[in-house]
């Protein structure tokens, strides 16, 4: 039973560590699910541009600290156009750089329609 007791707490201890790698609150949304928008911005950050807005791939910070924690420089940001909205809207998709530090292939996408108040990670 002592055993028991004690392999319970290490693995209660080990999820806890694992839970705050992941920030709370990051669904999951698949490519199929996104806007149209958001489905052609995700293919030009793969194809490397060309991009409408001079802000496109630009760094984003994650102040919000609503993404998984990285290095400055990691995440670069995305303008997913809006219908009907002569500004850059409020839809974005963030894109971290991997494992190679390269947006194009990471496979690291995450999608907001919100201006960075939520986000939900791209699934391909």
């Amino acid at each position: 039973m002592k055993r028991l007791i004690i392999v319970f707490c290490a693995l209660l201890a080990l999820s806890g560590a694992a839970l705050a790698q992941e920030p709370a609150g990051i669904g999951d949304i698949a490519v199929a699910a996104l806007p149209r928008e958001a489905r052609t911005t995700l293919a030009l950050i793969k194809a490397g541009g060309p991009f409408a807005y001079a802000k496109d791939g630009s760094v984003f910070g994650n102040r919000e600290k609503l993404l998984p924690p990285q290095r400055r420089g990691y995440y670069r940001e995305y303008t997913v156009r809006t219908p009907g909205v002569r500004s850059r809207g409020a839809r974005r998709i963030v894109a971290g750089a991997g494992a190679a530090g390269d947006v194009r292939n990471s496979g690291e996408y995450y999608y907001s329609d919100d201006h960075y108040n939520s986000f939900r990670r791209i699934r391909e």
